[in-house]
């Protein structure tokens, strides 16, 4: 990679390089989703990807382009859960020591299988504390190298893989995407994907969902520059509450974005309780952000739609009280 901007060339390269290491995730479809949104519904599993998530794409696509030296001191991350999960095994299979800053309020299904794939976790008050500043001491001491969950583009170029692999089903099933659906935090899972996506299909409409209170990347998009939200809010999505998109991430997002879209934690429950009913998928709050919104867009984008489900790290008496008290249409 040449430059601090990654191209959709850097996309393809990572696929290339991440080519057995992954999951090729399903794109799954619902005769009663579709019935319901009033399109043709593409869910890509990301839920269903190593660790959970979608994240070990930018993580090991960061780590395998490490030296020999870099990766002998290290490397050190900062997350609420499923980037650290990433960068825990991408180091476990590369033999890498991992040192990830969490917040002690990250759901404890992240926490635990943080450290059960051998990673070192230093916590910290999210509220009080700025996790940039910590990783950044430890990196300093030890000489570790920084694995941003979303602002470098090597992370950026692999998350917009699963992008590819979307289009290259679509075009299987001889579909057109007219619009796509992404959760967002810091940008860089909507910003790689946008890249792929915009390759294949120019006109695609590119949506990023945030949730409500925490919508930085739709204020940043309306006023021309990175905005900030102000602390104090509250959202069932952990994943998803980045106070500000990224420098890069926002860079990209200006130019290939249709828009941001928020969603509540009401929607965004509902929208757990439909995948779980129609699709059988145990979808975490931040995954579901994407069908959440889809749900409540009316009338449709087009008449095939796709949506990225990013996660499925969820505590079990979250998920159980969600499936108990939620019903679905």
């Amino acid at each position: 990679m040449t430059s601090v901007f990654p191209t959709v060339a850097d996309v393809i390269d990572a696929e290339v390089r991440l080519r057995g290491w992954l999951v090729e995730t399903p794109v799954l479809e619902s005769e009663a989703i579709n019935e319901r949104v009033g399109a043709r519904v593409l869910f890509k599993a990301e839920c269903l990807q190593h660790t959970g998530s979608f994240k070990i794409r930018g993580a090991l696509n960061r780590l395998l382009q490490l030296g020999a030296d870099e990766r002998s001191a290290g490397v050190v991350a900062f997350s609420s859960g499923n980037h650290a999960q990433a960068v825990a095994l991408a180091a476990r299979w590369l033999h890498v020591p991992a040192t990830i800053v969490m917040p002690a309020d990250a759901p404890a299904v992240k926490l635990e299988r943080t450290r059960e794939l051998g990673a070192e976790v230093v916590l910290y008050d999210r509220e009080r504390e700025d996790r940039e500043a910590i990783a950044a001491k430890i990196a300093e001491r030890s000489g570790a190298a920084l694995v941003p969950p979303f602002d470098h583009p090597d992370i950026i170029a692999g998350q917009g893989t699963l992008a590819l692999e979307l289009a290259r089903t679509a075009r299987e099933r001889r579909l057109r995407v007219d619009a796509f659906y992404a959760p967002c935090s810091g940008g860089g899972l909507v910003s790689g994907c946008a890249l792929a996506l915009k390759a294949e299909w120019p006109s695609c409409a590119v949506y990023a969902v945030e949730p409500r209170g925490f919508e930085d990347l739709a204020a940043s998009l309306a006023a021309g520059e990175r905005r900030t939200v102000a602390p104090g809010g509250t959202t069932l999505c952990d994943g998803l509450r980045a106070p500000t998109p990224g420098a890069i991430t926002f860079a990209i997002a200006r130019r290939t974005l249709a828009g941001a879209l928020a969603v509540d934690d009401a929607q965004i429950r509902e929208a757990m309780a439909v995948a779980a009913r129609h699709l059988k998928l145990v979808v975490e709050p931040s995954g579901a952000a994407a069908l959440a919104a889809v749900l409540a867009e009316a009338p449709p984008i087009g008449s095939c739609v796709a949506v990225i489900l990013s996660g499925g790290n969820v505590d079990a008496d979250l998920l159980a009280d969600v499936l108990r008290n939620n019903g679905t249409q």
